[in-house]
């Protein structure tokens, strides 16, 4: 059977019912409504694909350094489009299908002929390019950097640069030349010849935006989808819906009938109809990915994109929500994950409910638990109370403790340390974690491929052995164990100050790690968990 086995980050939609969709399992895959004809894959994280206007092409995007353009239906490769030197998060072909324009985390535009020859290299974004679309023969691209840029198609020369202040994941052109942007703060920003003005739609950030004729959609973190009807550059409100816990809001496409086409945590796509407010979900099966895995009281307790949480590869329990970490608090085991609520892992109530999701955890040396959001805040439970700690201005992407020092880490690659510093340039890329060394120090890694171990707010730069970023870090002993999304884990020996062993137990990109003993456990994407010890060897001790 053809489907997914990990999410779904990308959607398109092609003529004659045709869809497209890309996964976090490397796979492309072509359906015609809900039955899968074919697919195809990369040798990463699909991210993003499109079909050209004809619907006999489609192009894809990968973490894997590449855009590829596949034919249709056989989707068979024609093309490989390199040049890129990080995750390349999107790829669309212009309105003639003769060139694509590629988006790539190494902080650049480019243009290519559909055969795969480079034609243009457009430099200038500040960090990270998530979006790209075309605007008759100019380019439009949106980044981290918090602006949208034009660039010149036939020369790659820039053309104008609109300053956003936020984050900006998604921008579409309308027909009429009109930009609609949809950033961090959850705000559209419509970008017109009268100029620039703000609709505040979401309570999160804006994942997707996806235009269709008159009709906008923006989907967000705050778990909810929004219809919009487009006059000019205005934005008339249509209608709202709440996220069935198994859409992942960054996949959004609009078909022929007007239906909403999601990605999800399953195995196939989910529709919404706006004209009936009804959400289709049905052939959406569980994946069987892990997201977190965590040693507590003598147990291995894992989690992932299907919420079922396992002790000891037996499960306990069904979350209902994608959940990103697991961690041991007083007599319990929370969990939390895409929806904003925190669990207790080994029954499933719900013990608090957030506006956004939740991304990290740790307990302090006192008992506290402190929980990171995709916001910024931090969650701290003391008692029965609950209080909101501003961490960083973007998504706390690690936290850890040293007795009641709180170290975190954000999407903006800056460090802190709760009450004393903050650094906004710890990283050169997104930091991805943190953990706590047993001598009082921090370590930690993110998409620049570095390990970094802080004293005070002073770090020692270690260039790391991985070829792709750096996902988790946890300490154990005399070693730092790094695990990146290639299925790589290093070791760094704190004791000789240099890295040990490599191993690769897996192609699936490793998700967490935690100590165990003198041993590590590493979960995988593929839903396997893995015990590494200090010489690199690695044992497969849970399979999905």
């Amino acid at each position: 059977m053809i489907e997914h086995r990990s999410p779904q980050s990308g959607i398109a939609v092609g003529p004659g019912g045709l869809v497209a969709t890309a996964g976090y399992d490397n796979r492309v895959v072509l359906w015609r409504g809900r039955r899968a004809l074919t697919r195809a894959c990369h040798d990463h994280l699909a991210n993003q694909c499109a079909f050209d206007a004809s619907g006999r092409l489609l192009v894809s995007a990968s973490s894997d350094y590449t855009a590829r353009v596949w034919s249709v239906p056989d989707l068979r490769l024609r093309a490989v489009l390199g040049d890129h030197e990080d995750d390349v998060e999107m790829a669309v072909f212009d309105p003639a299908g003769a060139r694509v324009a590629t988006a790539s985390r190494d902080g650049r535009v480019r243009i290519f002929s559909r055969d795969g020859a480079l034609l243009h290299r457009m430099e200038g974004h500040r960090a990270d390019v998530i979006s790209v679309a075309w605007a008759d023969d100019a380019v439009v691209s949106s980044s981290d950097d918090g602006t949208v840029r034009h660039w010149d198609a036939r020369t790659g020369a820039p053309l104008a640069v609109v300053e956003l202040g936020a984050e900006t994941d998604t921008v579409v052109v309308a027909p009429d030349g009109v930009l609609f942007a949809g950033d961090d703060r959850g705000d559209i920003v419509c970008i017109g010849p009268a100029g620039t003005h703000r609709v505040a739609a979401h309570r999160a950030g804006i994942k997707r935006l996806a235009l269709r004729g008159d009709r906008l959609v923006s989907s967000s973190y705050d778990r909810t989808l929004r219809t919009w009807r487009v006059d000019g550059d205005r934005l008339e409100p249509l209608c709202a819906t709440e996220l069935p816990a198994v859409v992942w809001a960054r996949a959004v496409a609009v078909d022929e009938r007007g239906r909403v086409l999601t990605g999800t945590f399953g195995t196939t796509y989910a529709a919404f109809d706006p004209a009936t407010g009804a959400w289709d979900v049905e052939g959406v099966g569980d994946t069987p990915g892990l997201n977190a895995v965590h040693a507590a009281g003598g147990h291995v307790y894992t989690v992932g994109d299907a919420g079922r949480v396992r002790r000891d590869g037996v499960e306990i329990a069904r979350l209902g929500s994608s959940c990103n970490f697991l961690a041991r608090w007083g007599d319990r085991v929370v969990a939390g994950g895409q929806l904003g609520a925190l669990f207790d892992a080994e029954c499933g109530d719900v013990l608090y409910q957030h506006t956004s999701p939740l991304n990290c955890a740790t307990v302090t040396g006192g008992g506290d638990l402190v929980v990171g959001t995709y916001t910024g805040e931090g969650l701290r439970f003391t008692g029965g109370r609950v209080d909101v700690l501003r961490l960083h201005e973007q998504a706390v992407k690690g936290v850890a403790a040293q007795g009641e020092r709180l170290f975190s880490v954000s999407a903006a690659g800056d460090a802190a340390l709760l009450g004393a510093w903050r650094r906004a340039d710890a990283h050169d890329r997104i930091a991805n974690g943190v953990c706590a060394l047993r001598d009082g120090r921090f370590a930690t890694v993110s998409r620049d491929r570095m390990l970094r171990l802080w004293d005070g707010d002073r770090a020692d730069v270690v260039p790391s052995p991985h070829t792709h970023s750096i996902k988790c870090v946890a300490a154990g002993g005399r070693f730092v164990a790094t695990g990146s999304y290639d299925g790589t884990i290093a070791l760094f020996d704190l004791e000789r100050d240099d890295w040990g062993a490599i191993v690769r137990p897996t192609c699936a990109g490793i998700s967490s790690l935690c100590a165990d003993g003198e041993a590590f456990l590493a979960s995988a994407y593929d839903g396997h968990v893995w015990r590494v010890d200090g010489r690199g060897a690695a044992r497969d001790v849970q399979a999905p």
